[in-house]
């Protein structure tokens, strides 16, 4: 800004928003001081570079505020883990879709995992069954991100929100 310009020429652009034309970097700071304003490299990559006449203090709070309402605005996705069981009751098992279901209108990923214990291992397809059932349920809420998967003594599956329209 101001005297950090070293371009040859810029292309000016006035406070209220009008070109005034390309011309020197001096010409154009000499105009930006005659108004009491600050001259600002808006487009440095330009050819010429685009220089604005504005005021430098009120440019930043502003984009300070823009920055933070957009902080306020964004959700952070969190995933949420829900484990089963090979041997999960009917009760314990709407029980654990709730949650999912509840995670899920949060905005929040759920990632449900079943652990093999013992002889278990030899019977994954019981697995591959609850977590069909699990998605099946969830459909309305939620779309099944990464199937279900063996890795190493757990099963795992990824659910996502659906988008909301």
């Amino acid at each position: 800004m101001n005297r950090q310009i070293h371009d040859r020429q810029v292309r000016v652009i006035g406070p209220t928003g009008n070109q005034l034309g390309i011309m020197s970097s001096a010409q154009a700071l000499q105009k930006a001081t005659e108004i009491n304003l600050d001259l600002v490299k808006i487009a440095p990559q330009a050819k010429p570079p685009v220089c604005k006449i504005i005021d430098y203090g009120k440019y930043r709070f502003e984009q300070a505020k823009r920055e933070k309402e957009a902080r306020k605005n964004q959700h952070i996705v969190e995933i949420k883990e829900i484990r089963l069981s090979l041997n999960i009751d009917t009760h314990d098992f709407n029980t654990k879709a709730g949650h999912a279901q509840r995670f899920l209108k949060e905005g929040n990923k759920v990632k449900v995992s079943i652990r093999f214990r013992g002889r278990e291992m030899g019977h994954p397809e019981q697995g591959h069954a609850i977590m069909k059932r699990f998605a099946e349920i969830l459909a309305d809420c939620a779309n099944v991100e990464k199937p279900s998967k063996m890795e190493g003594r757990n099963m795992l599956m990824f659910l996502a929100p659906k988008p909301v329209k």
